[in-house]
């Protein structure tokens, strides 16, 4: 029930989140940067110089030739702005070649109009080129407003990519995170549900023992509760949170709960609270069928860029009864190695010569700040 609450909880944020994403955030302006906006300008400069030298070249006087430059262009580069501005904030995904066209032919039409009023009202006396100029200066007006449109397409289109791959890279970063907390809030549950049921039982049987177990418990339950926020953690300082769960189980089991313990990489990191379960599970099938002293072997060794932990019990399969537990844990602890590191092959079991082993690898070269 927990678990189906915190995922439709966590969807409906991704959901809420995503749709204020579309709704609210615009993409970066073509011409925001510096260099875009020098480049704007460097390309206009040297159309306007081809503007003039070409109407020199058809004899228009320089005077004339350079004020209809300087009037043209500038009027121009203020209509590609205004292209470019308008397809910032809408690009519409059903008929935008049609929407596009439109706007160029708009944004030529009026810039036509008004360079033609203000030309005639500087140079009467060339009233004739200019209507004569009337469709050259149409067509170059709908070449430029189409590439300045083009060019703008582009840009945003490669802009809306980058910031739908980080929002994607986002909502699966919160996606994950939600799980790895979902399995983590579900093992405590599960160990705790083990401990209550052997303190009941020693309830009636032993009372000062049920005290000192629930004084344990207590204190196991506070180290992991100060976990829960953690990063990655060093193995020593796990090995001494795991020592007070075997504290625990000792007091079920007695004298027929042994531990062997051996690190050489005390130093080296591992998400925290990853231990438990796998020893959970070997006490589990090491000790729940025999009624003899059953010695447990941890040990945890540097392999190249690896941690690597081996949990070892006894293991008798024919004694063992397949439909005892879920398999809860190993399954969890697999998909959380998998969330942090993207590999499935970190888990391993192994049953020889009447030995489970179960094997966990810890790569060393991770980012070690995200979450457990």
């Amino acid at each position: 029930m927990f678990t189906e609450k915190l995922q439709i909880s966590v969807r409906a944020e991704l959901i809420n989140n995503f749709n204020s994403y579309n709704l609210f955030t615009l993409s970066r302006s073509l011409l925001a940067s510096a260099r875009n906006k020098w480049l704007y300008c460097i390309c206009w400069s040297i159309w306007a110089l081809v503007h003039f030298a070409t109407l020199d070249y058809w004899n228009i006087s320089w005077r004339y030739a350079a004020i209809d430059s300087l009037i043209s262009n500038i009027a121009l580069a203020f209509s590609c702005l205004l292209i470019i501005s308008n397809l910032r904030f809408y690009r519409p995904q059903r008929n935008r070649p049609l929407y596009i066209l439109v706007l160029c032919v708009a944004v030529t039409g009026f810039w036509l109009i008004v360079t033609d009023f203000i030309l005639e009202s500087v140079e009467p006396a060339q009233v004739d080129f200019i209507e004569d100029s009337l469709p050259v200066r149409f067509n170059i007006g709908m070449l430029l407003t189409g590439c300045s449109a083009l060019i703008s397409l582009l840009w945003y289109h490669t802009e809306e990519m980058q910031e739908n791959l980080q929002l994607k890279s986002e909502t699966e970063a919160i996606a994950k995170d939600a799980e790895l907390y979902s399995l983590r809030q579900q093992l405590q549950p599960h160990f705790l549900f083990n401990s209550l049921n052997s303190i009941s039982s020693l309830v009636g049987s032993d009372p000062t023992l049920s005290r000192k177990m629930i004084q344990q418990l207590s204190t196991f339950l506070r180290g992991t509760l100060n976990k829960e926020d953690s990063g990655w953690v060093m193995l020593s300082e796990e090995m001494e949170h795991l020592q007070l769960y075997l504290e625990i189980e000792k007091v079920r089991f007695g004298h027929r709960l042994i531990t062997e313990v051996e690190i050489t990489a005390p130093a080296a990191g591992i998400p925290p609270m990853i231990l438990q379960p796998i020893v959970e599970n070997a006490i589990k099938f090491g000790l729940y069928d025999t009624i003899g002293a059953v010695t447990i072997n941890i040990r945890a060794v540097m392999e190249g860029n690896d941690l690597v932990v081996a949990v070892c019990n006894p293991y008798d399969a024919e004694t063992a009864d397949p439909r005892k537990g879920t398999g809860f844990g190993l399954n969890s602890i697999r998909r959380r190695l998998f969330l942090l590191f993207s590999r499935n092959d970190l888990l391993a079991t192994t049953y020889s010569d009447s030995v489970f082993t179960t094997t966990v690898k810890i790569p060393q070269q991770h980012d070690q700040s995200d979450n457990n």
